[in-house]
């Protein structure tokens, strides 16, 4: 459904992105030729560390679509299949949800790094480390994650770990963990936020700061394969468009923090702020994307979660042309 500004919030968006200069059509735009689309889509979940593409209309605007649809997409873990059944054109979503989606053969493409590190584990006070959740209880907002992290020392995830559903609407895994049911719960903001505001638990896992996780591409730019292969200009526009909101993230946080509430993605502009803060988003340009599903592939097809090889992952799935230009033309 089109999501309609009022003038104040267009004006809000406007003064937003001009204020740092990000409204200006770049002098390549002319050279690539005319949109052969005015519509795109933009997935819509309720993980606010995707705030660029939820601040990005404006600077879509300016690319030259007229149409922009921000549209629901549920569960976050199956994203990447919504946008290749095409219910959304583009959405950010975390890498080894790509991956997985791109071996089961989803058409869809992986095209940038966004951010880095917006996943953290929480345990309750008596865990102190990763190798200690053997034979205890948890839930993850995203359990491939987790499956990861929890094999990166040593623990089987299957055997190890008592696994409690987080996709069953009935079970709200934040307030098991606060209520002492679970041992260890692995969220993506405002999870985290509220958590630490509540003073529940304690972080045993950043993927923000803690190594091998903050080497590497948190969440990627994935766009439907037809939408992609048949407009490329659209393409190159809506991705620029939105890392240039990622650098907003970075610059404005507190405007950009009352943009997602007042756009209605979230209601807390506290958790919002924390999050824009804590999150390197100017961080885009210095990562390397194809390491980062390399990475990844490697870590799920050592634990059976795929069957191809990274390079096949690569090769079928990923097409770097546009944030290898982009790099390029936005510079620091």
């Amino acid at each position: 459904m089109l999501r309609m500004q009022t003038r104040r919030r267009f004006l809000t968006t406007l003064s937003l992105a001009g204020a740092v200069g990000l409204l200006r059509a770049p002098p390549s735009q002319g050279a690539e030729g005319a949109l052969e689309t005015t519509t795109v889509r933009i997935g819509k979940i309720g993980a606010i560390c995707l705030a660029p593409q939820y601040v990005a209309e404006e600077l879509l605007r300016a690319e030259g679509f007229t149409e922009i649809q921000y549209v629901e997409l549920v569960p976050p873990t199956e994203i990447p299949q919504a946008v290749g059944r095409g219910e959304a054109d583009f959405s950010t979503n975390l890498a080894v949800d790509v991956i997985h989606a791109i071996d089961a053969g989803a058409p869809i493409l992986g095209l940038a790094g966004v951010h880095v590190g917006c996943y953290e584990l929480f345990a309750k006070a008596s865990i102190r480390r990763l190798t200690e959740l053997k034979g205890k209880r948890a839930a993850a907002d995203d359990p491939l994650l987790f499956k990861l992290i929890a094999a990166q020392v040593g623990l089987d995830p299957d055997k190890d770990i008592d696994w409690v559903s987080s996709t069953d609407p009935a079970v709200n895994p934040i307030e098991l963990f606060a209520q002492g049911k679970i041992d260890a719960y692995l969220g993506f903001p405002p999870h985290p936020q509220e958590l630490r505001a509540r003073q529940v638990g304690h972080v045993i896992v950043s993927t923000a700061t803690d190594r091998p996780w903050a080497q590497y591409f948190c969440c990627m730019l994935i766009g439907n394969r037809d939408y992609v292969r048949n407009h490329p200009v659209a393409t190159k526009r809506a991705m620029r468009a939105i890392l240039k909101a990622a650098d907003l993230c970075a610059t404005e946080p507190e405007r950009v923090a009352r943009r997602i509430v007042d756009g209605g993605f979230t209601k807390r502009y506290d958790y919002a702020l924390q999050m824009l803060k804590d999150l390197p988003y100017d961080k885009w340009r210095d990562y390397d994307a194809e390491d980062t599903i390399r990475f990844y592939a490697l870590r799920l097809r050592e634990n059976g979660a795929i069957k191809r090889t990274p390079q096949q992952i690569i090769a079928d799935g990923t097409d770097w042309r546009f944030f290898d230009e982009l790099k390029r033309e936005l510079k620091a």
